[in-house]
């Protein structure tokens, strides 16, 4: 489990990645997190490269994931993303999205190296 507090419009906002976070998601927003993520990052990278503009349909997984981030690191946050959003005024996705993205890479790495941690230790 890893967490990280982001400055979004001038607020402290805690996001926590860990292994829940993927049935959190599915639970939610009936989704699976690794294809959105996935559809999410190539998009901004070719944002980044070629100067595209992120589609509607990507500002929207990026405040799904954001959202459910946001929950699993604290619970008392509003109970719909309409409402999480709110309290915020405009901010620019290009500043938010590639520290979440980080937060989610460094889960998956630490997981990755947990499981191998554990074949090694069992011998397989």
């Amino acid at each position: 489990m890893i967490e990280r507090t982001i400055k979004i419009s001038g607020k402290d906002v805690a996001f926590r990645s860990s292994a829940t976070v993927p049935r959190l998601y599915r639970a939610k927003f009936k989704r699976d997190i690794f294809k959105d993520l996935g559809k999410l990052e190539k998009s901004f990278s070719k944002k980044t490269d070629e100067g595209a503009e992120l589609q509607i349909d990507d500002l929207e997984i990026f405040e799904n994931v954001a959202y459910v981030m946001a929950f699993h690191a604290d619970p008392s946050i509003p109970k719909t993303i309409d409402e999480w959003l709110d309290q915020f005024d405009m901010f620019s996705i290009y500043e938010v999205l590639p520290q979440i993205l980080e937060l989610w890479g460094e889960n998956l790495m630490t997981d990755v190296q947990a499981k191998k941690g554990l074949a090694e230790v069992s011998g397989k």
